[in-house]
């Protein structure tokens, strides 16, 4: 059988371990053919393809349920459930999603971009299942790191709670989340990984039992309980700790394996209660490069199969955000002790990995635990230290909770980085940084600011550091800077609050925040072949908005337009307008941004165009929001 013939999981039924290992090369193949083309995760899905088969022969697809954790972890997943023939589309605009999708298959039986919540889901379903008094099982695979994350464990200490639950939890442990894991508990799982296989000891314990006068193919209640006695004797340390949260331990079984793998499935759906599986991969398996690359490889842009590499662009780029942000922070910290850099398992993605190698004591990895590192962060500042929170905008949503709590509510100065913040592209919905102006401007206590540029990042790098009446935070985009020059040193703060003006006119006034700040100045220069001049100003804050350069403009011009990369509701638009309104200013507002929708997975580019956020679309938009064609047409006619 080709694995293009492969269109419903439980086409795996009855191939013999020499068919499922050609099925498992297929799936490598297609899986680094179409990365290396178009991008994508790499190592996680090539890490799991054994499991994946292994796993799906023993189910039946059309009843039960599987929830995959991190869901780049399921490209092998995707490939046998009917998305071969478009694979090639992955993460492109309309094709198949970089993560699992309720939408996109009745396969993808939960959604999954975060990671550590396959085991509430999951625990989730058997209930429901139990309730509703159906018969299905569930299994739920977590990994890349994802056992480190606080719900992973409150799921974990639920199910064991619940001994008459029919669960399978299949631990993915390759020893990774993006870089490596970090903690104690991937430490006992390490030791686990290097212990003699339990389940080979128990089961050659068994047959032991078997070959006893008068015991048989069958052993009796009081042997039985002998031989649970010799297994937990045998357990090491994280398996016990386990089989004391109420689950039956299973493992560590070789990942690669699949008749090892097999058997196992078979042997743990046996079971009443809750099961965990323990799987030892190897991330990157069966590509060397990525096998000895782990963290470079964990994802890639397209690059060439034979050497690894990226493929060489047309030109050279400005430096990304996040080296800016690392460059800039460590030469901060060299010269302040004081600062600490906090990652939440993204360390080489929010370019913390820079201050990791020069100031190592000065650098924190809390492994997949945003919550945490919030609450660390929290921790730190009470005691007279810089903390500086480098998260993504999409995983800090994880922390509301401790950002107002343990931060705001006390007037910690913690310093929250959001990398990623605005439209991402190729990752989708889970992925996009939309919402965290609005929902850190409804907090008391904090300061929101957003660089036009690269440059001006470093400014706000310093001004975040220096200020310690409480906390504050910056967003900015992902991918490269615009190209402003950058200086080495001598970065000056700014002064909170405060907004400036690039360009000025009387037709309408412009207020673009972030990375909107080019694109309004490219908007403003349309309007202006229109007969329409606009003043353009770089509001810089959010909060609090600079009242004392916009109030006046917005009174004199009346005509006021808010652009933003992220959620209109409650974003910066609604600040400038709920300002105007408190000041009884009477202007007309027209808010830019990303209304009340999802976006899907897309090049940041065709997302911008989807939502109406190019250049000349805003320009229309302007145009025809505030009726302004006959303006414009009498503009011209003066003009010639």
């Amino acid at each position: 059988m080709h694995l293009s013939d492969v269109t419903h999981p439980n086409q795996l039924h009855g191939l013999s371990v020499h068919q499922l290992e050609q099925i498992a090369r297929q799936i490598r193949e297609k899986h680094l053919e179409t990365v290396a083309t178009s991008g994508g995760h790499l190592g996680p899905g090539l890490g799991v393809v054994e499991l994946t088969l292994a796993l799906y022969q023993t189910l039946d697809l059309d009843h039960d349920k599987v929830v995959w954790d991190v869901g780049h972890q399921a490209y092998p997943h995707k490939l046998i459930t009917g998305r071969y023939n478009d694979f090639h589309t992955l993460r492109q605009k309309d094709g198949v999603a970089g993560y699992l999708k309720l939408s996109e298959s009745p396969f993808d039986h939960f959604g999954a971009g975060h990671a550590s919540t396959s085991i509430s889901a999951a625990l989730g379903m058997a209930l429901a299942r139990d309730l509703q008094g159906d018969d299905f099982k569930v299994a739920a695979i977590i990994g890349d790191g994802a056992l480190t994350g606080g719900m992973a464990l409150e799921a974990i200490n639920h199910a064991g709670h619940l001994p008459n639950t029919r669960l399978l939890v299949v631990l993915n442990d390759n020893e990774m989340s993006i870089s490596p894991n970090v903690g104690a508990i991937p430490r006992y799982l390490n030791k686990m990984r290097l212990s003699p296989p339990m389940q080979f000891l128990t089961d050659n314990l068994e047959e032991q039992f078997k070959h006893l006068p008068f015991v048989g193919d069958s052993l009796t209640p009081e042997l039985s309980r002998v031989k649970e006695g010799m297994k937990r004797l045998a357990v090491p340390k994280v398996g016990a700790v386990f089989e004391e949260l109420g689950f039956t331990y299973m493992g560590p079984v070789d990942g690669h394996n699949l008749a090892e793998l097999i058997n196992t499935f078979n042997e743990a759906h046996k079971i009443e209660g809750p099961v965990l599986v323990h799987v030892a991969t190897v991330k990157g398996k069966g590509y060397a490069i990525a096998e000895e690359d782990q963290v470079g490889y964990h994802a890639q842009n397209p690059f060439d199969l034979a050497t690894g590499k990226a493929k060489p662009s047309n030109k050279p780029k400005p430096p990304k955000y996040a080296k800016v942000f690392g460059n800039t922070l460590t030469k901060i910290a060299e010269d302040n002790p004081k600062v600490v850099g906090i990652t939440a398992a993204m360390a080489t993605g929010t370019g913390l990995d820079i201050l990791a190698k020069k100031l190592p004591k000065q650098y924190i990895d809390v492994g997949i635990a945003e919550q945490h590192a919030v609450t660390l962060a929290a921790g730190l500042a009470a005691e007279g230290m810089r903390p500086v929170a480098a998260i993504y905008s999409t995983f800090l949503q994880r922390a509301f909770d401790q950002i107002i709590h343990d931060v705001c509510i006390q007037k910690l100065p913690v310093f929250f980085c959001l990398d990623r913040a605005g439209i991402v592209g190729a990752d989708g919905p889970t992925h996009q940084g939309m919402y965290d102006i609005a929902y850190l401007r409804s907090i008391p206590n904090m300061v929101l600011m957003a660089p036009k540029d690269e440059a001006e990042l470093q400014r706000m790098m310093v001004t975040g550091i220096n200020y310690t009446a409480g906390p504050i935070a910056v967003r900015y985009p992902r991918g490269n800077g615009v190209g402003a020059p950058l200086m080495e040193e001598g970065w000056e703060p700014l002064p909170i609050g405060k907004a400036e003006r690039l360009r000025s006119g009387d037709d309408v006034l412009i207020l673009g925040y972030g990375s909107m700040v080019y694109p309004a100045m490219q908007t403003a220069e349309i309007l202006s072949e229109h007969g329409i001049q606009a003043t353009v100003v770089n509001a810089r804050f959010a909060k609090p908005i600079d009242e004392e350069l916009i109030l006046p403009l917005a009174k004199q011009i009346g005509r006021v337009v808010t652009m933003e990369e992220g959620c209109t509701i409650g974003g910066f638009g609604s600040g400038v307008a709920e300002a105007l309104l408190d000041a009884q200013v009477p202007a007309q507002v027209v808010r830019l941004g990303v209304p009340d929708v999802l976006v899907d997975h897309a090049t940041p580019d065709q997302s911008k165009a989807t939502l109406g956020l190019t250049p000349s679309q805003m320009a229309s938009t302007i145009l025809e929001k505030f009726q302004m064609a006959e303006l414009s047409t009498n503009t011209l006619q003066k003009a010639q």
